[in-house]
């Protein structure tokens, strides 16, 4: 004859189906958290750390009063894509910051004078003939590239110092005239191949027939590529293009004589393809953090985030028992999957853990803690008030997490709200506290929910001072 037991079920053969999801929901959140981590180590692909953990380089550019908010959208959008372009700087920060200025981050740059050089080749790109290089006669002292009027005549420095400077005419043609540029190796040797907009193949036409009148040889024969009234490049027009016709549909720049033709073809790809801004950027502030003192700042980080661990571990062994157990495991898939998504987000879309971001996590840890706190708070009202612990747990999470869902509704709320108004820092918080109060909510309903519910069928549900029973001071006796 079966014994029916007072508050449990009347149905085995469902209660044990209900187990079963329940341990499958526990092992499945323990693969995705420690598997994920692991996998992580596992694959190297470790969070990618933003510029004051990595160290690297931060540059902020002012633009001209009155400089509308669409031309400083423009400017940030052709800054991007030439950073990017350099292929060795981990997802820059480019953004907007306050009426005119615009903030640059590079983490982990590799190449800094590079990326510098990109950053502060701010100005309009132009196309200028060339008046005399030195074989005409002797040339003035170049003038300061801020000086530069880009419609008259000057004498302008050379970025190549073994040419020298060049007297350039005023500009026939601008970035703007180019509708594409690609590097390219043709052939033997690295070029740079050129497209133009209809009216700047006109003008690029015309400035060729002129060069090509001269003599090969002659310095007028070349046309200078000017940024920030310094010449970066300054071909000449080949022997065998006709004074009558001119260059027209596109043109090719051959870089065969350069020391590193393929780096310089790929330099020059950046220069004309993205060249042309609507605005001249000053360079106002630039700062290095150095790799050590990013490597102290994470450090730091990390030991403030597993020491807050460790004492709300320690806290709520002390206070919940066998339920401050199932805190610490939810905790550690918590900060598991955390890590994890970092690590996605950081190869797929090349989010960056900030030191602002890491400050975010371990407030999320408090924010998690206080969803475990709630739900067993719950627990022992309800034993208190005579429920058996079964009951207890199922009707505990049922008020818990509207509780738990509310509190992180409006942590959510906040951290969007910080993510729309705030600039620089503040945002890597507002991202990692949105993405950390997520994971609160998932881990809640699908481990804490049902590890709790799994121990009400063993020893540590109904019986001895660490049982669930055990936490509300009220043994259950026999």
């Amino acid at each position: 004859m079966t014994a029916w037991q007072e508050g449990r079920p009347t149905d085995a053969e469902p209660q044990q189906t209900t187990r079963s999801r329940r341990l499958i929901s526990v092992l499945v959140m323990i693969l995705l958290g420690w598997g994920g981590l692991a996998a992580v180590f596992a694959t190297d692909t470790t969070p990618k750390l933003g510029l004051d953990l990595a160290g690297g380089t931060s540059v902020i550019l002012r633009a001209p009063s009155g400089t509308s908010s669409e031309q400083l959208d423009q400017a940030v959008n052709v800054m991007r894509k030439r950073i990017e372009a350099l292929g060795n700087v981990q997802e820059p920060v480019i953004q907007v910051a306050g009426n005119n200025n615009i903030v640059v981050q590079l983490p982990g740059v590799t190449d800094r004078e590079r990326a510098l050089e990109a950053i502060g080749s701010t100005g309009q790109l132009s196309f200028r003939a060339v008046i005399n290089d030195g074989l005409l006669g002797p040339l003035d002292e170049p003038i300061d590239p801020s000086d530069d009027d880009p419609t008259q005549p000057a004498t302008l420095a050379n970025i190549d110092p073994l040419e020298g400077p060049l007297l350039v005419d005023g500009a026939f043609a601008v970035g703007a005239d180019i509708a594409d540029a690609s590097a390219l190796f043709s052939g033997f040797e690295w070029v740079v191949s050129l497209d133009f907009t209809r009216a700047g193949d006109d003008k690029f036409t015309a400035a060729t027939r002129l060069a090509a009148s001269f003599a090969p040889g002659d310095p007028r024969r070349r046309f200078a590529i000017v940024l920030d009234g310094t010449v970066i490049s300054a071909p000449q027009v080949a022997a065998t293009v006709d004074p009558a016709v001119g260059i027209s549909g596109g043109a090719q720049i051959t870089l065969g004589g350069a020391a590193d033709p393929e780096q310089e073809a790929r330099d020059l790809e950046i220069v004309l393809k993205f060249g042309a801004l609507p605005i001249v950027l000053e360079r106002e502030q630039v700062q290095f953090v150095s790799a050590s003192l990013g490597r102290d700042s994470l450090n730091a980080g990390l030991v403030a985030g597993f020491g807050g661990l460790a004492l709300v571990a320690v806290a709520m062994l002390f206070y919940y028992r066998v339920l401050g157990l199932v805190t610490v495991l939810g905790l550690s898939i918590f900060g598991s999957l955390v890590i994890g998504a970092y690590s996605v987000l950081g190869t797929s879309q090349g989010l960056t853990l900030t030191l602002a971001g890491v400050a975010g996590i371990i407030v999320s840890v408090g924010i998690t803690s206080d969803s475990y706190i709630v739900y067993f708070e719950r627990i022992k009202e309800e034993i208190r008030h005579g429920r058996t612990v079964d009951d207890a747990v199922e009707e505990g999470f049922s008020r818990a997490f509207k509780t738990i869902l509310t509190a992180d509704t409006v942590s959510f709320t906040g951290a969007i709200l910080l993510w729309f108004l705030a600039l620089g820092p503040v945002k890597g918080f507002a991202l990692a506290l949105g993405l950390a109060t997520l994971i609160d909510v998932f881990v809640a309903y699908f481990f804490t929910r049902n590890a709790v519910a799994l121990l009400v069928g063993t020893r540590l549900g109904d019986g001895g001072a660490f049982s669930i029973r055990g936490t509300t001071g009220r043994e259950r006796t026999t």
